[in-house]
């Protein structure tokens, strides 16, 4: 699967006056499956530090850091781009101008008339990313509410056009947290008792890797001011509906944490056995795509009653090999990635394997791996994606923004009968067979209703946002 803003965040604010820096290092550390182009970090009163590459190739410097300058207030952000290309300047958090630090997740898709509001205070480079425009935006009013961030929000609102989690750090040590009014991204709160710590995190994976609790998911439309051990709250907007990305339950969030109620895990392992009730299958072997498609592969083997068997097996090793090809930005490591997702030729042999995998964009890592596993005899391949088939551009914080690179879209021709899509897509790819899920059975796997999902990757049905995005020309400079 090959797919680019997905992005991880992480926030602390310590009652006890703990250095909280190491915190949040570990706490980007356990979300880096949701970007790993680079990563950074910011205390209040300094510039942010950041650096190129995976947090884990940065320890180093992050211990240094931690040393150098402790400090009970910090925010991070592991980045994963879908506006604005892979340089140092573009990576998060930012500062602007010397009152707050800014990292979101997200995509704002109406940047260009953002700039055209500003364009009479600020001068806006032309590399800016959404992220930066947006916080020259609340730069500018916070100068009109003398500084009251709650009324920024309710006015910033209505201005912009897509999904967003902001985390906010002000020179004084406050932090604020924010999550758009349809919750298309996760964020939530929690709290570290060695530490006295308020936390924050895209995901409560993060929460459990530095032993904090998860308290709560922030709310939709719902802003929090954390400072001198208080949490404040405030809802800034509401929203006639919920649109939580069904994308975060099939791939994107790591399959220990829980998402607005609804753990990972059990979700990808429903989808599953939602696939095996569609498709009824004789085959010799279930095998999952790694890592993300294992739990629906369990699932589908439990209702099926075909074994299951670890048939592809990723490099961990070399250097590119245990990452993630749907968030490089480049096409030549995501090739690079997917060249070593190796097949294991005493599972596949002789043998009609069905493959799981958690969605289909592309086609480029479908082709690279059933060909692989053709190579090392396996006699069909059937390909089952736990996702429906993505005709339509994300808009909401997913890297394929026009319809021309979806392979669902490129062999449809207008056609939206679900069986003859799988034949053309399965003949595009080089499969026996593909099936892929209905939008009905998404709903039942995650465990939430159609209504409080966006799937208008799927439906081409927009309506979750404010008005109907356009690929802009900004977005466009910063694709590779």
């Amino acid at each position: 699967m090959l797919i680019k803003e997905e992005c991880g965040l992480a926030a602390a604010s310590s009652q006890s006056e703990a250095n909280v820096l190491p915190l949040v290092v570990n706490m980007l550390r356990a979300l880096q499956h949701r970007g790993q182009e680079a990563w950074g970090l910011a205390v209040p009163g300094k510039e942010p530090w950041r650096m190129l590459g995976l947090v884990s190739e940065g320890l180093g410097k992050a211990a240094a850091i931690c040393a150098r300058s402790p400090s009970p207030y910090a925010i991070g952000h592991t980045r994963y781009s879908t506006v604005g290309r892979t340089v140092l300047e573009n990576v998060q958090p930012m500062m602007v101008g010397r009152e707050f630090a800014i990292a979101h997740n997200g995509t704002i898709s109406n940047t260009e008339e953002i700039v055209n509001k500003l364009s009479s205070y600020y001068a806006i480079p032309a590399w800016a990313s959404d992220t930066l425009i947006v916080g020259y935006m609340m730069h500018y009013l916070l100068s009109k509410f003398n500084g009251d961030w709650f009324k920024v929000f309710e006015e910033l609102s209505p201005q912009l056009n897509g999904a967003y989690c902001f985390i906010i750090l002000t020179k004084a040590g406050e932090v604020y947290v924010a999550r758009d009014e349809a919750g298309f991204r996760p964020l939530c709160l929690g709290w570290h008792d060695d530490a006295s710590s308020y936390v924050v995190a895209s995901e409560s994976c993060a929460l459990s890797v530095v032993g904090a609790h998860l308290i709560r998911d922030v709310k939709p439309g719902e802003v929090l001011r954390i400072k001198d051990g208080v949490v404040e709250s405030h809802i800034f907007a509401e929203s006639g509906r919920v649109a939580h990305c069904a994308f975060e339950y099939t791939y994107f969030a790591n399959p220990s944490s829980t998402l607005d109620g609804v753990s990972v895990y059990e979700a990808r392992k429903r989808l599953g056995q939602e696939l095996a009730k569609l498709y009824k299958i004789e085959a010799d072997v279930v095998i999952p795509v790694p890592d993300s498609a294992r739990p629906a592969a369990l699932g589908f083997s439990q209702v099926s009653g075909i074994p299951l068997e670890e048939g592809l097996m990723k490099d961990r090793y070399s250097k590119k090999g245990g990452l993630r090809s749907f968030i490089e930005p480049a096409l030549k490591d995501r090739l690079e990635i997917n060249r070593w997702v190796l097949p294991v030729e005493q599972t596949v042999r002789g043998k009609k394997v069905v493959l799981i995998d958690d969605s289909i964009v592309r086609g480029t890592s479908s082709k690279t791996i059933i060909k692989a596993l053709r190579k090392a005899g396996a006699k069909s391949i059937f390909l089952l994606s736990t996702y429906p088939p993505i005709r339509y551009p994300c808009y909401a914080g997913i890297d394929f923004p026009t319809k021309e690179e979806l392979v669902a879209h490129k062999i449809e021709g207008g056609v939206v009968d679900l069986e003859e899509v799988n034949k053309r897509v399965a003949e595009e790819i080089g499969a026996d067979f593909v099936g892929y899920n209905t939008l009905e059975g998404l709903s039942r796997g995650i465990g939430k209703q159609i209504s409080e999902l966006c799937t208008s990757c799927h439906t081409g049905d927009y309506s979750c946002l404010k008005k109907a995005p356009q690929y802009t020309q900004r977005m466009k400079k910063g694709r590779w």
